[in-house]
């Protein structure tokens, strides 16, 4: 597709109307990754229709929440426009650190019909389920998995898995078949070198472990809350299901993991599968543009897969992001034109070349987006099946509250899993208490 942006009417018109009194220079905050530095190179379009000057305050990922949300708390004024995690939406709506934007979006034409549903609940909305926005989604994305095509594909490496488990060696349908699969590749040499069977999220000091977990808890039939009551959890979150999600993604850790991956994330998998450590990982969809350019891994040496279903159904964990206006900006007109400029379909397309990912339903809708990329079908599957964590303001307790859980039981062998889900139902309960939810 050819980058020649196209403005609407409208969207010319508040570009050229506030470019005519006055550039203003604005400063978008985000993490530090490689779709930041492809959103630096898409904003040069911005620079030249606006007038405005483009500056980022980026910010590894394991830093991030900490800077961000220290800058959003005391009124700082650093950043106009925020690419916040979905997390942080309740909290940042009701304290007052975005500026809403219903009446922005009626008068520029900005239908969040138009976008990817999932990402308008994750990334848009508080309350859920509520017509009141807080942000424009800006970054679709999703767990999934990666997996070493070329060494899926040798013959004697096929004809040993199906007289082993008695099916063919593919990409998982389900967590049973990945589970088989890692166990497979667990330990074994493959062109002079030991590899394992998959690289899992299991970080504790942020949010990893939490981000990993749950995409096996939720296809065991673990949920946040019964469908009258959001926040009634006892015998929800603590389930049979939810025990049995657990205990699988402890079996997973113990029995197919490379040694020393006790506080793994998002680099770490990476790391290990683009130099041959494992035959699969798990990670944010972010990461597959580079796998498929990398000179190792890349092209047709890696596939990419859904996370598979369990016995509860298929589902996998939303990551990605929306951007909102900084209520503390000096320069809201401006970040607004920003809004604006970033949200019409001929840049969202541009955005998904450059490496980014659109959740404009005008760009992942079209009939040769599937075939635009390797992993363009797979991204499509994992955002039809998303569930997300709390974005609750309290959010932050009740992640580090599954982080400490989680992470006791998995990976340092604590207790039982009923236990631990058991332990994590009593924080939360106290975390609503605190917060009034809950009597």
């Amino acid at each position: 597709m050819k980058r020649n942006l196209t403005l609407t009417v409208a969207s010319a018109a508040l570009i050229a109307g506030a470019s005519a009194v006055q550039a203003e220079d604005l400063t978008l905050c985000w993490a530090a990754w490689d779709p930041a530095n492809a959103l630096v190179e898409l904003s040069r379009d911005f620079e030249e229709q606006s007038g405005h000057n483009m500056s980022f305050e980026f910010v590894p990922w394991p830093n991030f929440a900490d800077r961000m949300l220290n800058e959003l708390n005391s009124g700082g004024q650093l950043c106009d426009l925020m690419i916040g995690d979905s997390q942080w939406i309740g909290g940042s709506a009701e304290s007052g650190h975005y500026v809403q934007l219903n009446d922005f979006f009626d008068e520029q034409g900005i239908s969040m019909g138009d976008f990817i549903p999932a990402t308008v609940r994750g990334y848009s909305e508080w309350p859920k389920g509520t017509p009141n926005y807080w942000a424009l989604p800006a970054f679709g994305d999703v767990v999934g998995w990666t997996y070493r095509r070329d060494w899926f594909e040798r013959p004697e490496l096929q004809e040993e898995f199906m007289a082993t488990y008695g099916y063919e060696l593919a990409a998982p349908e389900t967590l049973a078949q990945l589970r088989d699969i890692a166990a497979f590749f667990q330990g074994r040499e493959i062109d002079g070198t030991t590899v394992y069977g998959a690289a899992i999220y299991t970080e504790r000091g942020s949010e990893g472990i939490t981000m990993g977990v749950t995409n096996a808890l939720y296809n065991y039939g673990f949920t946040y809350g019964s469908a009258e009551n959001p926040y009634e959890i006892e015998g929800i979150v603590n389930s049979d299901g939810a025990v049995a999600g657990l205990e699988f993604y402890r079996d997973l850790y113990d029995c197919c993991t490379p040694p020393g991956s006790s506080d793994w994330y998002m680099s770490e998998n990476i790391d290990a599968y683009r130099s041959g450590q494992v035959a699969m990982q798990m990670n944010f969809a972010f990461i597959w543009p580079g796998v498929n350019a990398d000179p190792n891994v890349g092209g047709d040496r890696s596939g990419y897969f859904p996370n598979p279903a369990g016995p509860g159904g298929q589902y996998a964990q939303l990551g990605g992001q929306g951007i909102s206006v900084v209520s503390y900006s000096e320069n809201q007109d401006a970040a607004l034109e920003y809004i604006a400029w970033f949200a019409q379909p001929e840049v969202q397309a541009s955005w998904w070349e450059a490496g980014g990912y659109s959740a404009l339903r005008a760009v992942v809708e079209d009939p040769g987006f599937a075939d635009s990329q390797p992993y363009a079908q797979t991204f499509l599957d994992s955002m039809a099946i998303v569930q997300d964590f709390w974005a609750e303001p309290a959010y932050a307790d009740l992640l580090l509250a599954m982080q400490d859980r989680v992470h006791s039981y998995v990976v340092a062998g604590e207790g039982t899993a009923q236990e631990a889900l058991d332990g994590l139902v009593e924080d939360w309960i106290e975390v609503f208490e605190d917060e009034g939810l809950i009597d």
